[in-house]
């Protein structure tokens, strides 16, 4: 007996949130998820979320990266936050409930797979599933607790300060003490100039930090 294409897709994304999902402890909830959730492949350096955009779907990350940008009125990017696999956007849970068009950028730094739920369960969930709420409520949290430290950063650090505390993240995040990335792309992440950028490397570089190559960083950590 041929199985039908929808049975083959819900038993994949069932079997997706058993496996990188166990926080969902209801079963009902994984079947609910399995049955209106959908898988989608993004490649490297593809947006799945833009400034302005109305936010049609909740993403749970499966597996790989994404990062998530501010963007202010001049165009000028300030990174955010990482997201990780058994993560969400927080602020694209707060745009669903509200309506509200994204006011972040979120791009996938590796090859990542989400499933995404039609925001129209949002609030059925949130009413029906503990474990749903208990997600929100603690995606919420960690999601505010990083964006407090960036703005401290911003307000308290100079910018060496911030510029190694982003080395740390970038390379924790990616798992690799090499940072393959230029010095314009973190300007503008950091949102200064690549001229600062660059005379801050080549003083971690003299003080044993960081070794520098072509478009790599490698962090040296003590």
């Amino acid at each position: 007996m041929v199985k039908h294409p929808i049975f083959v897709v819900m038993i994949e994304v069932l079997n997706l949130v058993n496996q990188s999902f166990p926080q969902f402890y209801e079963s009902e909830l994984r079947e609910e998820i399995s049955k209106v959730g959908f898988i989608k492949d993004v490649d490297e350096g593809e947006h799945i979320m833009d400034v302005g955009q109305y936010v049609k779907t909740i993403p749970l990350v499966v597996h790989g990266k994404l990062k998530i940008y501010r963007e202010d009125e001049g165009g000028n990017e300030l990174f955010l936050y990482y997201l990780n696999s058994s993560e969400a956007c927080a602020i694209s849970l707060v745009c669903t409930l509200h309506n509200q068009i994204s006011q972040v950028r979120a791009v996938a730094i590796e090859p990542t797979q989400i499933i995404a739920i039609p925001i129209e369960y949002m609030d059925q969930f949130m009413m029906k599933y503990r474990s749903w709420y208990q997600f929100v409520v603690k995606t919420y949290g960690e999601r505010l607790n990083e964006m407090l430290r960036t703005i401290d950063s911003i307000a308290f650090k100079k910018m060496d300060e911030r510029l190694i505390a982003y080395l740390e993240n970038t390379a924790n995040a990616i798992e690799s003490d090499v940072i393959k990335d230029t010095h314009q792309n973190i300007a503008i992440e950091l949102n200064t100039s690549r001229e600062v950028v660059s005379r801050l490397l080549k003083q971690m570089e003299r003080k044993g930090l960081v070794e520098l190559s072509r478009n790599a960083i490698k962090l040296i950590r003590k």
